[in-house]
């Protein structure tokens, strides 16, 4: 098991969950396992940066990247936007 940091624009859907137990061997399979036990969250992951040990996964092998029972695995919702 692993622990998900979920950043606060995220936890209205995790019942205010700052962290969550979650199982899987690489990080598909926690937000798999994220997602089955809080159904809010579809959707809502597909543009977070998650890292890994505190390494982003697109620097990594992305959502096969392997995940260590010890590992801490951080979601951050991407941002756009700004003025021009």
């Amino acid at each position: 098991m692993s622990v998900v940091r979920i950043p606060p624009t995220l936890r209205a859907q995790t019942d205010g969950e700052r962290e969550v137990i979650v199982e899987g061997e690489t990080v598909r399979d926690l937000l798999d396992d994220l997602t089955a036990r809080f159904p809010g969250l579809q959707g809502q992951l597909e543009y977070a940066n998650v890292y890994v040990g505190g390494e982003d996964i697109r620097t990594r092998d992305g959502y096969e990247t392997p995940v260590a029972e010890s590992d801490t695995v951080i979601l951050l919702p991407a941002m756009a936007g700004g003025s021009t």
